[in-house]
């Protein structure tokens, strides 16, 4: 009896059994049927056959939340936002007054809690209830986010600033998450920020030190935060200065009847008024005889002057000049004549072979005139090249000398044969 009455207190004090989250210790010896009756209850209550999945969804659009009750007899599911303690449904009935949820059910076991065009107030947990006792529940999270958008009245428009002034562009965005704002020109250039070329500045602010015309163009102020879509915004920078001028050859030269060009460039903002002048101050206007081309290219702008077959009077110096509302500047080319380039003409000598040529050639190494100058092919060199580049010229008494010559010479070769 005492063997028995051991065994029974040890299943009393290790036998454990689960009843609402509560555990049933120390059995007394007529606890074990309380436990198993309590268990069998448990069995036939309702439950949750699977948690409430967390929901994300964006802004504007409809949230669905699900709640899946096993075993639900009689007993009754009710909704309630936890936050502010509020009963959205009950079984089958709507309570809030709120158009935008509604309900939906299936076989007894699905319950559904609908949310149309979300707000971000609607953002938090709610509770799916079963109205036993004590009461079960199980929650599940709403999160809301909403696209970046940017505040227009807190943020930077379009700016004109004085070269070498500080500068400083603001953006402000909104969203949820929190979003990422960061700074970039719209050209894809670097941005030279205080002393650095970087690419992309990060931050709601764009602060330059000593703006130069170099930064003025388009930047883009972008906002994301892995909603989307991205958003941006266009802030126009403009630099003003005052004309400054390059010219990259001061002295040009020209031959009489030539075409030729003279090249200026200027930089200004505003825009410049550009022309050009003569040496007397005469402002030169396209015509017949000048062509001037102006090309733009954002604050530079290049200036060219065609002068048409230059004469003697169009030798001298020309003004390019540029002009805006913050001052002016000028710069002189020097037009100078150069000789035309020269053309080479050449002439044909004529060559005559005598009959006694070949007899010429077997003596001509050992004897010569002196009184006639060498022989024909043995001229000193440059002698032919001098002769030939003029033509022949005949004097009086060239036909006499020449039968002389040829006397003499057929005397002498006669001898010797």
């Amino acid at each position: 009896m005492s063997a028995l009455r051991f065994v029974a207190s040890t299943l009393c004090i290790f036998f454990t059994v689960v009843v609402s989250g509560r555990r049933v210790r120390n059995l007394e010896s007529n606890g074990i049927l309380t436990a198993i009756e309590e268990f069998t209850n448990e069995a036939l209550l309702p439950r949750f056959a699977e948690p409430i999945p967390n929901v994300t969804v964006t802004i504007g659009r409809d949230a669905l939340l699900a709640c899946v009750v096993d075993n639900l007899q009689g007993f009754k599911v009710a909704w309630v936002r936890v936050d502010t303690q509020t009963i959205l449904s009950i079984h089958h009935n709507v309570i809030t007054q709120n158009p935008r949820i509604s309900l939906s059910y299936n076989d007894h076991r699905s319950w559904y809690l609908h949310i149309k065009n979300v707000h971000e107030a609607d953002r938090g947990w709610y509770m799916c209830q079963v109205n036993t006792d004590p009461m079960r529940s199980r929650q599940g999270y709403l999160q809301v986010v909403v696209p970046p958008s940017i505040v227009d009245r807190e943020t930077s428009t379009d700016m004109v600033v004085r070269e070498s002034a500080n500068v400083t562009l603001t953006c402000k965005a909104t969203g949820y998450p929190e979003p990422y704002v960061m700074w970039r020109r719209e050209d894809g250039k670097d941005i030279n920020y205080n002393g650095e070329n970087v690419n992309v500045v990060d931050g709601e602010v764009l602060h330059i030190i000593k703006v130069s015309r170099l930064h003025m163009g388009a930047y883009l102020c972008i906002a994301s935060n892995g909603v989307p879509p991205s958003i941006s915004k266009r802030v126009l920078l403009r630099v003003q200065f005052p004309p400054m001028l390059t010219i990259q050859n001061q002295l040009e030269g020209a031959y009489l009847g030539q075409d030729v060009a003279l090249d200026c460039l200027t930089e200004a903002y505003p825009t410049s008024i550009n022309y050009w002048t003569t040496e007397r101050g005469d402002m030169i206007v396209s015509g017949d005889k000048y062509e001037a081309v102006s090309t733009d290219n954002g604050y530079n702008k290049f200036m060219m002057l065609k002068i048409r077959s230059v004469s003697k009077s169009d030798f001298g110096s020309y003004k390019c000049v540029a002009k805006n509302s913050l001052g002016e500047t000028d710069g002189v080319i020097k037009l100078d004549e150069i000789p035309a380039p020269s053309t080479t003409s050449t002439s044909t000598a004529l060559s005559v072979t005598s009959p006694m040529s070949s007899r010429k050639k077997e003596y001509d190494d050992d004897y010569t005139l002196p009184s006639l100058g060498p022989p024909p092919g043995k001229y000193p060199p440059g002698a032919r090249s001098a002769a030939t580049t003029r033509p022949p010229t005949a004097s009086p008494g060239s036909g006499t000398w020449f039968f002389t010559w040829l006397m003499c010479w057929v005397i002498l070769c006669g001898g010797y044969s």
